[in-house]
């Protein structure tokens, strides 16, 4: 259960960090702030992983949509293999 709830809690950290860094490439005067460099720098690399597959529509960069639901799918399934270990 400890475990469970710790894998909860890394994710749910690792949601707010996208959320910000999504947010951020809105105003870019937030990125000379170094909590929005920290963000950038720990999320940008799984963002642009999407960002090779997943061309912007116009203006619009769909891809982190896809980045939330890839993201949401490893906590379900972790959470899952977790819950089926024999302890």
């Amino acid at each position: 259960m400890i475990l469970i709830n710790l894998v909860s809690l890394v994710f749910q950290t690792y949601f707010l960090m996208l959320f910000a860094r999504i947010l951020s490439s809105w105003i870019p005067e937030l990125h000379q702030y170094r909590m929005m460099q920290f963000i950038a720098f720990y999320t940008d690399p799984y963002l642009n992983f999407f960002r090779r597959f997943i061309p912007p529509l116009g203006m619009i960069d769909i891809s982190p949509i896809f980045a939330f639901m890839a993201l949401s799918f490893m906590e379900y399934f972790l959470k899952i293999v977790i819950s089926n270990l024999p302890f």
